[in-house]
């Protein structure tokens, strides 16, 4: 039954890849139309067939339309020809790097039945697939290819001569997260599939259709971009749409013919470890949700600073074990870290897991326009120096920062309750700004000896109806302006706080934010990241974040409190050695109700000195 699922799987992509090539092949016929028709008419006066006024005018109007539909077929061919197609950004590994991997994946080729792949490439994700990366081919493949795949290939024989003269093999691709997690066992299993789909792949009609459609993808991406489509702006406009209406009649049967080849190498990969690949796919998900974490809670801030972990897969392993302990996901875990890990079947880990790490940066958050690998802004960093190179100094650039909106504010430095002398960055300035202004009607004053005997308090005003609770963050208007005094100056603060990100950012070099030559965008050279982690953050996150970096300085420069590396969570606040888990909960009691008391009544008991100045960046 195996055998006739990728028999049939088979049939349906190549039908399908007959139907994009059947699509071109009209393209083609519809530019040869008009030439075809000249040469009809020209051959027929020269043989006094046609003759008279109106085919010598037909003649004189056929043929120049000819020309020009040759020439503009001609230049989109060889746009399409010449485009280079999208490449995902991959790290290669030669064979000498990783001579086992090679020789895992060639025997599971062999036991598949199908070509090896061309080349192996890792992917800072936790994904792997096949990619072509053969410029498009000029012309269909031979008769010959085309038969003696169908002797060979389909019909379950062997393929190694039905490819011999067939397209090279596409690259195969796999997520570094899964070399440092899987075992070797699991990773073979989850790359079962992966590995089949190189025998439809190298199938010559299958292929071509995929060329012509890259190739059409291709020119569209050339038309469109200002200074790599060789021609007038009309030109590469008409170029574009040409490309797109031949990608529109092509996707439902290149969506089909994928479908189809993706079916036949499920098929084909049934018999390959199946009841081992059911456990790889739970590591998959694993493995997926502590990468996720890892990235946006512990890489992030890093990449924010202009520094980038370099043993980011190294650190995944840390990530995914604590979530298997917290989980209670663990069962049989010791076990199984006893086995041989993926990684191992690489020469140089660490080198590897170094390069992975860097193009992670440059992919999900960018680099800045810096193209190497070190700088004076971009520079790596490992794990046992996280703490101190990036935590503590995350949490002062944060709250250098936060004071200086504070003067921008005209908040003054000195605060009731405090010595003339602590005239710098303190925690009590940041709370008592934030803390809702007290009534003046109800405000105890100290009692005078001299003083007059005070009047009797005026009658108790009636009670004000409740007001509906507040979603979080909510303090900040459509328009931007504050809904009541209770969050007036949070919301202040939280603007001048966006405001003074934008001028620093406004501020870097120009060189760090421009592109170095008109056909190159910010996207080649590192600027911008290809796939964003995360949203722009919102000013009342800005806030909650410098707000909570103040209290971690005080804490650290007052308490003794140390900075630490939480491997799910990220930055984390050390006192005594336990994690301060409850301390977002109480600021954000500060910022959204401007009440100060869960904050002061956790600085009482974690013996943290609010009036003490800190050290800033």
């Amino acid at each position: 039954m195996t055998g006739m699922g990728v028999e049939v799987g088979a049939q349906s992509a190549r039908a399908r890849a007959l139907a994009v090539l059947r699509i071109r092949s009209r393209a083609l016929a519809v530019a040869l139309l008009p030439a075809a028709v000249a040469v009809v008419l020209l051959v027929g006066a020269s043989t006094d067939h046609l003759v008279g006024p109106g085919w010598h005018a037909a003649r004189w109007v056929v043929t120049p339309v000819a020309v020009l539909v040759l020439l503009a077929a001609a230049g989109i061919a060889l746009v399409v020809a010449r485009a280079r197609p999208a490449v995902s950004p991959t790290v290669p590994i030669a064979e000498e790097q990783a001579p086992d991997l090679y020789r895992m994946v060639r025997d599971l080729a062999d036991r598949l039945d199908v070509p090896a792949p061309s080349a192996i490439a890792l992917t800072p994700d936790c994904d792997s697939w096949l990619e072509d990366r053969t410029h498009p081919s000029h012309g269909p493949p031979s008769a010959e290819d085309r038969d003696e795949y169908e002797l060979n290939g389909l019909r379950g024989g062997s393929t190694r001569r039905a490819h011999r003269r067939a397209p090279a093999a596409p690259v195969l691709v796999i997520g570094s997260p899964f070399l440092w997690w899987m075992r070797v066992g699991e990773l073979r299993a989850v790359l079962a599939p992966v590995v089949a789909g190189t025998g439809p792949s190298a199938h010559p009609d299958i292929a071509q259709a995929r060329r012509f459609v890259r190739g059409l993808d291709a020119a569209v991406a050339v038309s469109s971009t200002r200074g790599r489509c060789p021609g007038s702006r009309a030109v590469c406009a008409g170029v574009g749409w040409v490309a797109r209406l031949l990608l529109r009649s092509c996707r439902e049967h290149a969506t089909e013919m994928e479908r189809g080849v993706a079916g036949a190498a499920a098929e084909r990969a049934q018999a390959v470890d199946y009841g081992l690949r059911i456990v790889a796919q739970e590591q998959v998900g694993l493995a997926y949700a502590g990468w996720d974490r890892l990235l946006t809670r512990v890489a992030l801030p890093a990449w924010r600073m202009g520094r980038w972990p370099s043993r980011l897969d190294a650190g995944v392993v840390a990530a995914l074990t604590e979530l298997s302990r917290r989980d209670r996901l663990a069962e049989g875990f010791a076990s199984r870290l006893g086995e041989r890990p993926a990684c191992d079947l690489l020469e140089e880990p660490g080198a590897v897991d170094e390069a992975a790490s860097l193009l992670a940066a440059r992919l999900f958050h960018g680099s800045r326009g810096a193209p190497a690998e070190s700088g004076p802004d971009w520079s790596p960093v490992d794990w046992q120096e996280y703490p101190e190179e990036v935590v503590d100094r995350k949490w002062r650039t944060d709250a250098a920062r936060l004071h200086r909106v504070l003067d921008a504010l005209g908040v003054r430095r000195t605060t009731d309750g405090t010595p003339p002398e602590a005239s710098g960055p303190t925690l009590a300035r940041v709370m008592e700004h934030l803390a809702t202004p007290p009534d003046d009607s109800t405000t105890a004053r100290p009692a005078d000896a001299h003083a007059a005997p005070a009047a009797p308090p005026p009658p108790p005003k009636p009670p004000k109806a409740p007001k509906a609770p507040k979603a979080p963050y909510a303090a900040m208007s459509e328009d931007g302006s504050p809904d009541d005094q209770e969050t007036e100056r949070s919301s202040a603060l939280a603007a001048g706080l966006t405001a003074e990100l934008a001028r620093e950012e406004a501020a870097a070099p120009a060189e760090q934010t421009t592109s170095p030559d008109p056909g190159t965008t910010l996207l080649d050279i590192g600027a911008l990241p290809l796939f964003p982690l995360q949203p722009p953050r919102t000013a009342r996150e800005l806030l909650t974040d410098h707000v909570t970096a103040m209290v971690c300085c005080a804490a650290m420069d007052t308490a003794g409190a140390a900075p630490g590396l939480d491997w799910l969570d990220g930055p984390t606040l050390l006192i005594d050695g336990e994690r301060a888990a409850d301390l977002t909960p109480r600021v954000l009691s500060l910022i959204e109700d401007g009440d100060p008391v869960p904050l002061r009544a956790w600085l009482v008991e974690s013996g943290i000195r609010p009036e003490k100045p800190v050290r800033l960046v």
